[in-house]
């Protein structure tokens, strides 16, 4: 007789050999054999699957704290210690900018300051070797060139210009869209112009334009936000920076408290208002202070004193006195802001993704990672803010080559030793700033939450994090053993 199933009985899962064992016993039967796939194996205990407490990273019976994970009120705790850190800054670059930007200023600029000259726009219609001054029968020496005015007093209208030939000037030829300087005297005499420049601004529009688009396209809305900030940061050196400084405010002060505008506009509106953006602008903040204290402190040392040829241009052309050495300062704070972005948002997040690939890592783990990877990033650093230096003097180094003079000469001279300052003073910040960074975040990163961390850790990228915080030469990929045969 067949033994049925009752109509409505639920299919058998689970292995049905333990249905089959109840409908045996059930019958006074010999229980079936269980096949030799079906029977557990002597000394171990099936596999339950993970526990709700393993670890995410070891895969143990116990996590890590004893089976309580990372909570909630740890991260709201180092939410609210770094805004205790931070809101100090914040209000004293608010009250900073309100008490040193120039609101009842009037700066004089233009015909005001004696310049008195306007721009015009022209193009090069003719080219011609001719003499030097007008009227003399000698030719050669200088170009004589036929340009048409296209806007200022007498657009349309085309004059003679002479240019020199010398190594010194430029060279136009036809065709060339140029600039006029125009002294506001007789428009219709050709000595109330002279040839000073070429017309830039669609070269520089279209650069702009690629360049936003590069942006764009790689960084989507994140390069967008970018973007925004670096218009921000424009906006607060021209709209705050140079006119505080040229209403006589101490540059060294509006230099810092600009660069905090700065850094808090620009990092957390391209990165977002979170724990790891607070712990980069912290960051910034402290290795920013060091370079501020460096730079005051060496360049008294030295007795650099800032006054180089265009600042002393500037002084004339003013009338006003103004503190070089802080100028000089203010140039050292600024310049370097940009690199210290760059360092510590790049070492904030090496340590975030150590953390989410191995939530277990301790404190000292993830410092000593981040450092490894922080060793490799500001030597590369420190070497862009070196050459960036020295290709913005090049020509003055150029002209110390010729000079006949030592190396010592050339080094403590005023122009190259600002120089000098300006870099080293820069380079010992951006390396302070790997470990001052990494530490903080290390701090910051332990204490939040693991979120999304329920992987076993099996995983590629979490043998790799632990790898990477215990300078592991083992492969982090296993190897399959190779398949035996039949009786071996």
């Amino acid at each position: 007789m067949t033994d049925r199933r009752p109509t409505g009985e639920p299919p058998e899962s689970g292995g049905g050999h333990r249905a089959r064992h109840r409908r045996a016993a059930d019958q006074g039967q010999q229980p079936p054999a269980q096949p030799a796939a079906d029977q557990p194996k002597r000394g171990r205990r099936p596999n339950p699957g993970p526990r709700p407490d393993s670890s995410p990273a070891t895969g143990h019976g116990h996590g890590h704290g004893h089976g309580h994970g990372p909570a909630e009120p740890a991260s709201r705790q180092v939410k609210r210690a770094l805004a205790i850190a931070l809101v100090p800054f914040a209000l004293a670059t608010i009250v900073g900018f309100l008490l040193l930007y120039p609101f009842d200023h009037q700066q004089r600029t233009g015909a005001d300051l004696g310049f008195g000259q306007y721009p015009v726009n022209a193009v090069v219609v003719s080219a011609a070797a001719g003499s030097c001054t007008q009227g003399s029968p000698d030719e050669g020496g200088c170009v004589v060139l036929g340009v048409q005015m296209q806007d200022g007093p007498r657009p349309d209208q085309t004059i003679e210009q002479t240019v020199p030939t010398d190594p010194g000037t430029p060279r136009f030829a036809v065709g060339d869209h140029v600039v006029l300087s125009y002294a506001g005297a007789n428009p219709d005499d050709p000595t109330s112009y002279q040839v000073v420049d070429f017309q830039r601004g669609v070269p520089l529009l279209v650069l702009a334009l690629v360049f936003a688009a590069a942006v764009i396209v790689l960084g989507r809305w994140q390069g967008l936000a970018a973007l925004v900030a670096l218009g921000l940061s424009f906006v607060v050196l021209i709209g705050f920076v140079l006119p505080a400084i040229l209403a006589g405010e101490d540059p060294l002060l509006v230099a810092v408290v600009g660069a905090g505008l700065i850094m808090f506009v620009v990092l957390y509106l391209t990165h977002g208002f979170s724990a790891r953006t607070s712990t980069a602008v912290l960051g910034t903040l402290l290795s920013l202070g060091l370079i501020g204290l460096l730079s005051v402190v060496f360049s008294a040392a030295t007795s650099l004193t800032g006054l180089d040829e265009d600042t002393s241009s500037l002084m004339g052309v003013l009338g006003t006195p103004i503190d070089a050495r802080g100028l000089l300062l203010a140039g050292i704070v600024i310049g370097a802001l940009g690199v210290l972005d760059d360092v510590t948002v790049t070492q904030t997040s090496a340590v975030w993704e150590l953390r989410k690939a191995n939530p277990t890592l301790s404190w000292r783990q993830l410092y000593k990672a981040g450092q490894r990877i922080g060793r490799d990033h500001v030597s590369s650093a420190v070497n862009t803010l070196v050459l960036a230096y020295a290709g913005a003097a090049l020509p003055l180094l150029l002209a110390y080559t010729l000079s006949g003079r030592t190396f010592g000469e050339v080094v403590s001279s005023q122009a190259v030793a600002q120089e000098v300052v300006r870099t080293l003073v820069g380079s010992i910040g951006l390396v302070a700033a790997v470990p001052i960074t990494t530490a903080i975040a290390a701090a910051v990163a332990v204490r939040e939450p693991a979120k999304g961390m329920g992987r076993t850790g099996s995983s590629v990228a979490d043998r790799v994090g632990q790898a990477a915080a215990t300078s592991a030469e083992t492969s982090t990929v296993r190897r399959r053993p190779p398949h035996r045969r039949p009786g071996y």
